[in-house]
Formats: structure tokens, sequence, C-alpha cells
């Protein structure tokens, strides 16, 4: 009987490393932020954010700082460098300001990008839990 609702706890657990978070427009967040779970920017955000599951950064969204992750949808604005696992899309209203490391990029017609991009040949290991983070070569 107990084996079983701990089984069902830990399911809640890897369930709620998944959540969705949101910053909304109109908020500012000064400071770094580290996730397991996806997040979407409205807002502005002034720091590093680490994320093990998706980023977007909307119309509206800001980031003045780095962004690593494992996937990403940009259709705001971000000044630094945006390190992406697996697929990285930049919308036409997008404006990048910074380097690009990913596995793939995809970039809509009227998206500005300013920075070089290393695209495919290195992998970066997402790790919330250590703040140094390993250099793979594929």
């Amino acid at each position: 009987m107990f084996n079983s609702n701990k089984k069902g706890m830990g399911k809640t657990n890897d369930a709620d490393s998944f959540a969705r978070n949101h910053i909304a427009k109109g908020t500012s967040i000064s400071g770094d932020i580290e996730t397991n779970g996806d997040i979407r920017i409205d807002g502005v955000l002034v720091g590093t954010l680490k994320s093990t599951g998706k980023v977007v950064v909307g119309s509206t969204g800001s980031i003045d700082g780095d962004i690593i992750c494992q996937n990403s949808n940009v259709s705001g604005k971000v000044k630094g460098k945006i390190t992406v696992k697996e697929l990285l899309a930049l919308q036409a209203s997008a404006s990048i300001n910074g380097d690009i490391i990913t596995g793939k990029l995809s970039i809509e017609p009227g998206a500005a990008f300013t920075g070089s991009c290393s695209m495919g040949a290195v992998i970066k290991e997402i790790s919330i839990d250590s703040n140094n983070r390993k250099e793979m070569q594929a």
C-alpha cells in the first residue's frame, strides 16, 4: 500500500519538473532564473536564463543576458549568448545581439541577428544543479 503511494508521489514530482512558467508583459526581473520546466518571457529579464526545457521569448519579451536551454523560440529581443542543445527558431520579429550555439537553427525572413553562429558541431550539456557546464565535441 505504501509502495504504490510512493510511486505515485514520484510521478507527481516528475510532472512538476516539466511545469510551465510565464513572465508576463509589464513584469521586470533582475537576476538569474533556473528551471527544469518550460518558460515563456513576455516581460523583461536582466540575467541568465537556464532551462532543461523550452524557452519562448514572446514579441514583447526582452532578455539582457545569456540563455541556456534544450529548445527555444524567439520573437522578441535578446542581448547575450544563446546556447540551445536542439532547435533555435527565430521568428520574423526577433532581434538577436550576441553569439548563437545550437544544434539546428531556423530563421524567418525579417529576423535581425548580429553575432556569430556555431551550429551542429558543439553540444552543450545542460545542468541546472552545477554552475559549470561541460563542453563536448560531437
